[in-house]
């Protein structure tokens, strides 16, 4: 999935195994002035052309950003990581 000038990829990984992405019409330096506080909330809306989605924060597992959010700084968050292995899932 190819990212539009403007907009920033979130790729949403929840507690029950389900990955769903959007591309969101704002900068990725806008988004990131606002993910802390988005997280801080009970839920948080997208509001798409054919319908709207309510993303309940409790059942997030996991944010991806793509481009990254290079201007994050501070405690907890480790510049130049890399990733080893991609999450997986074990099977029951």
């Amino acid at each position: 999935m190819s990212i539009p000038n403007g907009y920033t990829q979130v790729t949403f990984h929840f507690i029950n195994g389900q990955t769903e992405a959007f591309n969101i019409p704002v900068s990725p330096q806008e988004f990131e002035q606002q993910i802390t506080s988005l997280l801080e909330k009970p839920s948080f809306i997208l509001h798409l052309r054919d319908q709207t989605v309510v993303v309940s924060t409790a059942q997030v597992m996991k944010i991806e950003v793509k481009p990254p959010l290079s201007g994050l700084e501070g405690e907890g968050i480790f510049p130049n990581s890399e990733r080893v292995t991609a999450l997986t899932r074990s099977g029951r």
